[in-house]
């Protein structure tokens, strides 16, 4: 079942067209991501979803909802953790779950959701002494509290130390595990191929491809790449003429091939019948970065 559908969305700023031509859907129970670089598009697209912005054209319904005619129907299906969210300095933490519960009529049991979101030590912690990620697990928690069915999330990792966003991670999978919908704003590609059932991929206010991560990497065709460094000089020629090598690069002392097939196997075994061993033989599949290069001519990242 369709739980969000976007057709045609367009979002003109005055001297900036931030979103031009954007369309998906979100299947209820999934994680959908919107992957991009910064200056995309993403945050003004799920603004729009979220009724926190007008749309200029197309069409936004969330539960059969518009968002914008509907705020305050909608207001009760869908939660959202902003970007740039911010809470008085001395607000308990306790105390930001108490006043959000006092907006709904039927909200979440917020002591039990503080402690779901690992918070309950903190219970009497001001929001100003709050680590990074433990301001974003109460803001997780407060788009919860309403019950949604629908959580949109943005950006929700960033500035977060590698613990913290894997323990962050883990705290989205429970979401969805819950019943949630989660819509996922992302420029991590770890991020979208870890969470993610499917993506839409924004860059310049459009959306090049809609699909799973492993759909899109798909795209390029299973490239790969075998990095190592020779333990004797070796001719590119040697290489080239593996059937599975489409192209030899070289830094310094290091050497990377690029293929598809079995690639690794078939370079090593080249390089033996010289009696070449491949020094810190590192093999790298194709990701959502080469997936967006292939579609968009430039990196993600």
């Amino acid at each position: 079942m369709k739980i969000i559908e976007v057709r045609n969305l367009r979002k003109k700023y005055p001297n900036h067209l931030a979103v031009e031509d954007v369309s998906f859907e979100v299947a209820e129970g999934e994680i959908f991501g919107i992957l991009g670089p910064n200056g995309a598009g993403k945050t003004t697209t799920v603004e729009c979803v979220a009724g926190l912005r007008k749309a200029d054209g197309g069409t936004v319904r969330v539960t059969g909802l518009d968002p914008h005619e509907d705020r305050d129907e909608l207001r009760q299906v869908l939660g959202m953790q902003l970007q740039s969210a911010a809470l008085p300095e001395k607000i308990k933490v306790w105390e930001a779950l108490d006043l959000y519960a006092s907006f709904y009529p039927d909200p979440a049991d917020w002591t039990e959701l503080m402690e779901r979101v690992g918070l309950g030590d903190k219970r009497d912690t001001t929001f100003k002494k709050l680590s990074g990620g433990q301001r974003q697990r109460l803001s997780v928690a407060l788009a919860l509290i309403g019950r949604p069915r629908v959580a949109v999330l943005d950006e929700l990792t960033t500035g977060l130390d590698p613990q913290a966003r894997r323990d962050t991670w883990e705290l989205v999978e429970q979401i969805r595990e819950s019943g949630v919908t989660i819509v996922l704003v992302t420029h991590f590609m770890e991020e979208a191929e870890r969470l993610c059932d499917r993506l839409a991929l924004i860059d310049a206010g459009k959306v090049v491809a809609t699909d799973t991560p492993a759909g899109l990497i798909a795209q390029v065709g299973g490239e790969q790449r075998v990095r190592f460094r020779p333990s004797a000089p070796v001719d590119d020629a040697v290489l080239l003429a593996v059937p599975e090598v489409r192209e030899v690069r070289r830094s310094g002392e290091q050497v990377t091939v690029s293929g598809s097939g079995n690639l690794a196997p078939a370079v090593t075994l080249a390089l033996a019948q010289h009696q070449i061993v491949p020094g810190d033989l590192r093999i790298e599949q194709a990701t959502l970065d080469d997936a967006f290069l292939a579609l968009t001519g430039r990196k993600l990242s």
